[in-house]
């Protein structure tokens, strides 16, 4: 996957991610904890993007690890809409799947990030 690819794939990510929060239930936990995914879950592609025109391998390297940071709130959030049961089941399932799997893409590009600058 190139970084094109991964910048869509976080843009449809961060849409899924408005959308859920969007169908969630009014009340003063789903007010806060829908606030915190939003904030999280919208951020990754964001930060990625950020990543991608950094002006130096150190400056990709930290902002790779802001991109990793954020992808692991978000899938926090996720896990605790999944053990209190809030939000569309299949919707909250997928999101923990692909936040696992950005959490995994990014601290792997950190990683090789971190080994190309020897």
């Amino acid at each position: 996957m190139d970084k094109v690819e991964l910048e869509q794939r976080t843009r449809r990510f961060a849409l899924r991610v408005v959308r859920f929060v969007s169908g969630l239930a009014k009340s003063k936990v789903t007010d806060v904890l829908g606030y915190q995914l939003l904030k999280s879950g919208t951020s990754i592609g964001a930060n990625y993007r950020e990543a991608n025109r950094a002006e130096s391998r150190n400056d990709f390297i930290h902002k790779i690890a802001i991109v990793e940071k954020e992808a692991a709130e978000t899938q926090y959030w996720l896990e605790l809409c999944e053990d209190a049961a809030i939000g569309d089941p299949a919707e909250r399932r997928w999101s923990l799947q692909e936040s696992g799997e950005l959490v995994a893409i990014f601290a792997a590009s950190g990683k090789t990030a971190k080994a190309g600058r020897k």
